[in-house]
């Protein structure tokens, strides 16, 4: 793939996005991130965009000094959080856009190696180690068993921060989590990210606009009940903070998490 690595223009814990060709960025894994990781994420994003859903399309793939990337467009535009944060793009707004993606990745089939909500989990485990009780770690597969059915695509990871607003419309990028799962599971990502995960939003003054039309929305369009909606994510509310607890939460939210989590084990005991 012809292009060069160029300047750092983001990341996350798994991978640097640098400049890569005109038009272009590459995705390239952190030093010690196992190939796989991101391989994944190449495939999910792959399929996803071959199925029709809100998908970068993949460009092509490298090996830089021994990490893989994947070359993918580049969405010029600001975050929606960006957007949302200077008033280009009302909180309220914001909710419907991110509800309208929601429900394109619901309505998107699966790929066929997209793994299940129990599968992510065990995978998430075996990179993260033991760094939860067993309590916990025990406690939340008992949570997901009664739950696994009705599966459809879900993002996993779909917050503000992950829509670029291009002059073509939002893009929603880094889908390295994409598993088959419940809806509402997703609808319980979505509220966990924008109220409990970033200590440094007041939920009440920037997060909660946003999470409030988004669920409003999305219970708008796919036909359920406001007050329908909000009882389906509940039990998937540890699930996902579980989840983020293993994504390596930062110390001052850890806490937080974990003593939500056990009290909702306690309340299922």
């Amino acid at each position: 793939m012809q292009g060069s690595l160029g300047e750092k223009i983001g990341g996350g814990v798994f991978a640097d996005v640098h400049a890569w060709a005109p038009g272009q960025v590459v995705k390239l894994s952190k030093p010690g991130i196992p190939d796989w990781v991101l391989q994944h994420e190449a495939r999910m994003t792959r399929a996803v965009f071959a199925a029709g859903g809100p998908a970068p399309e993949v460009l092509g793939e490298v090996t830089l000094d021994g990490r893989f990337g994947m070359v993918l467009p580049r969405f010029d535009g600001p975050t929606l959080r960006e957007a949302t944060r200077t008033g280009a793009v009302t909180r309220e707004r914001a909710g419907a856009i991110l509800a309208t993606l929601c429900l394109a990745v619901h309505e998107t089939p699966p790929p066929p190696d997209a793994l299940s909500l129990r599968q992510a989990m065990d995978a998430r485990l075996q990179f993260a180690g033991n760094v939860l009780p067993e309590r916990i770690i025990t406690g939340v597969f008992a949570l997901i068993e009664p739950l696994a059915a009705d599966d459809v695509l879900c993002h996993s990871d779909l917050h503000p921060g992950n829509v670029i607003m291009t002059a073509q419309g939002p893009r929603l990028i880094d889908w390295l989590g994409a598993a088959r799962a419940p809806a509402a599971y997703e609808i319980a990502q979505c509220h966990v990210l924008m109220s409990e995960l970033d200590p440094a939003h007041d939920e009440d003054l920037e997060g909660a606009p946003v999470k409030s039309a988004l669920q409003a929305e999305y219970a708008r369009l796919a036909g359920v009940t406001p007050a329908a909606l909000t009882a389906a994510m509940q039990p998937y509310l540890p699930i996902v903070r579980v989840f983020l607890l293993l994504a390596g939460a930062m110390p001052d939210v850890r806490e937080r998490l974990i003593q939500r989590v056990e009290a909702a084990l306690c309340s299922e005991a």
